[in-house]
């Protein structure tokens, strides 16, 4: 091989390090984003289900926040 072949080679290889380099960042950078999503859902799923447990443990029927009137 020749120096120029040997220098096309090697400048191939850099171009495409330096494609892979930017497109892991971008793939971790999406990743990152998407753990943090995950993670918000997750609370937003426990709190949820906490008040579902919540409401289910509660006595069924309208609330008794008011006695009724005095004329029944």
């Amino acid at each position: 091989m020749t120096d120029h072949t040997l220098t096309a080679r090697l400048e191939r290889l850099e171009i495409r390090v330096a494609y892979q380099d930017e497109t892991i960042e971008t793939l971790n950078t999406t990743i990152t984003a998407q753990w943090r999503e995950i993670d918000r859902l997750t609370r937003l799923f426990g709190q949820l289900d906490d008040r579902l447990r919540e409401a289910e443990s509660r006595p069924a029927g309208p609330p008794q926040s008011e006695p009724p009137p005095p004329h029944y």
